[in-house]
């Protein structure tokens, strides 16, 4: 086993606004500075790639110096914030796109699954874009012959495999692209958030191919996902990243461990208000969200088996009433794990507001069966396919042992999430 991928010095820069130098010959210059491999003459400093900031300058580096290399059937996991440059590297190492300084060495074929349906042709079935796909990748049509029916049973998508993809939902591209990338043998498998488009089943298969790839047949990964449940079960190594370089890399789990308590919690304690990255047409917001106990006492500490009160302030900005909103609270645990969530969709009650108008929403919540730890709050409020607000990691709140039971006893061993009411007979 040696490296198979190496890293040196890549560095991507932007232009924001419009493209180009200004002047047809210094375009020229540019272009002639490339075509003999030298250095853009027009490059400038720019400003680091941080999006909660306003740019002060007309060039932003998507990635700075970044220095890594990856052995041979190695799975590494890339991890960060959204904006974190994660995607441009993948880009970068799958030749998608050319660094602006830097280079990449690589032994063998790489195979990329980057975004839904990258390199389908939508008028060609899905048949016909396995045969696309794999030319593409290099392989011959007796090679992929051999791998069809193969590939055709792992996607699930037998009864569509003749019609054409521009018919497919986004799931069924994303797990015929997949099937396609694993099963076409490349030496190195880029995989990109996408299989977070698929349901529940493909990603479990997905994610056992891609253990089968790496330990069975000895090939690469690289794997880039916010799932941190994933990239603990599928990775042997991790690379964090921040604002386009890399702020840490090493083992799996002293890495996820380092990005949940710094970033998350860095993230999620941002006043709602301040959020830059919340999504939705913010007709209707969160303003504000608070624990209470049963006394409407603002609580800042929470014990296992407390009955409690999670209230939220919302504001409708706009001139209309909406009558039936839907409001959804996701708990996730410190790994990036959905515990649970709270709707009125699924308890079928209804909630309204006025326009222009502010309301408290309580939901109470009967003897809370989590364990103690740190949890964070993913806030969705929306109608019908309207979304008006939606704010991942919008908070944490920390549950400490409690006497969940009623019987005299605290628990202190954490030993899973959730807890239970069980008795013996």
């Amino acid at each position: 086993m040696g490296v198979i991928l190496k890293a040196e010095h890549i560095s991507k820069q932007y232009r924001l606004g419009v493209v180009g130098t200004g002047t047809l010959s210094n375009d020229f210059n540019r272009f002639w500075h490339r075509i003999r491999g030298k250095e853009d003459p027009y490059l400038k400093i720019g400003s680091v790639n941080d999006r909660s900031e306003k740019a002060t300058e007309d060039y932003v580096w998507a990635l700075r110096d970044i220095d890594f290399e990856v052995q041979e059937g190695e799975v590494l996991g890339i991890i960060g914030k959204n904006g974190a440059g994660k995607s441009t590297l993948l880009k970068i190492l799958s030749r998608v796109t050319s660094p602006t300084t830097g280079s990449i060495k690589t032994r063998g074929r790489i195979a990329s699954l980057l975004e839904v349906g990258t390199g389908f042709h939508p008028e060609l079935t899905g048949r016909e874009n396995i045969y696309l796909n794999g030319a593409i990748l290099g392989m011959s049509k007796a090679e992929i012959k051999g791998k069809e029916e193969e590939i055709i049973a792992f996607s699930g998508c037998e009864m569509y495999i003749d019609t054409p993809v521009k018919r497919y939902s986004s799931g069924m591209r994303v797990r015929l692209a997949f099937a396609v990338a694993a099963h076409l043998e490349p030496d190195i498998l880029v995989v990109d958030e996408v299989l977070a488009v698929g349901d529940a089943e493909f990603q479990k298969k997905a994610i056992g191919k891609m253990q089968e790839i790496s330990s069975k047949d000895g090939r690469t990964v690289l794997f880039v996902s916010h799932n941190m449940a994933s990239i603990q079960n599928l990775c042997t190594k991790v690379l964090l990243m921040n604002n386009g370089g890399i702020e840490m890399m090493g083992e799996t789990e002293e890495v996820i461990n380092h990005y949940l308590k710094i970033f998350r919690n860095e993230e999620a304690s941002v006043e709602l208000s301040d959020r830059k990255d919340r999504k939705g047409n913010s007709k209707v917001v969160f303003d504000e969200f608070w624990f209470e106990n049963l006394d409407g006492e603002k609580i800042a500490a929470i014990q296992s088996g407390m009955n409690i009160y999670l209230v939220l302030k919302i504001s409708n900005t706009s001139t209309q009433r909406f009558n039936e909103i839907r409001i959804s609270i996701g708990i996730d645990d410190d790994k990036g794990r959905r515990i649970t969530i709270l709707s009125n969709h699924l308890t079928n009650q209804k909630i309204s507001i006025d326009q222009k108008s502010e309301k408290l929403i309580k939901i109470s919540i009967s003897e809370i069966a989590l364990q103690a730890g740190t949890y964070y709050l993913t806030l969705f409020l929306g109608k019908e396919k309207d979304v008006f607000d939606w704010v991942e990691n919008a908070g944490y709140f920390e549950i400490e042992n409690g006497d969940f039971f009623k019987t005299g006893k605290v628990i202190e061993n954490n030993q899973g999430v959730i807890l239970m009411r069980h008795e013996y007979c």
